[in-house]
């Protein structure tokens, strides 16, 4: 098991591996499909996202009406795949490190990966309250006309689990699963 802090940097994304388990504690921002086409679309963001990690995670959040204070009560990955046509581009022009979501993501992100120093994460679909309980506290929303799922929420998490996927040196277990489950096909045809 290996562990990354926040502040985040190139050198320890650069030594992560396809098949590593990580812990990340620290600072990550959510962000979706509206996230990623605003900012591919070139809208300024609200905050500095070079050397962050992006998760794509629409999270249930309730705010306290006491002291409106909000609190993550449901935080699982969503289906990255969908970041797709966007994804490399926000690494390129925001300096993302790593990004965080399931079921992986296609070859343009890989090389995004390769090209910017950026890995994706793999965390566990179906434990959106298992992740919920590491995150330490919601410290900001941003575009909140996008609406909850989408919003960007600034988050600080302690020991969330991930698995690296692809790597920033080319390696993503997702092309690995492909390319073997395609050459298994043939064999049965």
């Amino acid at each position: 098991m290996k562990r990354i802090d926040y502040p985040f940097n190139k050198e320890q994304i650069r030594e992560l591996r396809v098949g590593d388990m990580v812990l990340i504690s620290g600072k990550m921002y959510t962000g979706r499909d509206a996230v990623h086409k605003r900012l591919h679309d070139g809208t300024k963001p609200p905050v500095d996202f070079n050397n962050q990690i992006i998760y794509h995670c629409g999270p249930v959040v309730i705010q306290d009406k006491k002291t409106g204070k909000y609190e993550v009560k449901a935080a699982g990955p969503t289906t990255s795949i969908r970041e797709e046509p966007y994804q490399w581009e926000v690494m390129r022009d925001h300096g993302i490190l790593g990004v965080i979501g399931k079921g992986g993501m296609g070859p343009k992100t890989l090389q995004g990966c390769k090209d910017y120093g950026c890995v994706y994460f793999h965390a566990i679909g179906g434990a959106a309250q298992v992740l919920a309980e590491k995150i330490e506290s919601v410290d900001n929303v941003f575009w909140t006309d996008l609406g909850s799922p989408e919003a960007i929420w600034e988050l600080t998490v302690k020991d969330f689990p991930v698995v690296v996927t692809m790597d920033s040196h080319g390696g993503s277990l997702h092309a690995e699963v492909e390319k073997s489950s395609s050459d298994k096909l043939k064999e049965f045809l």
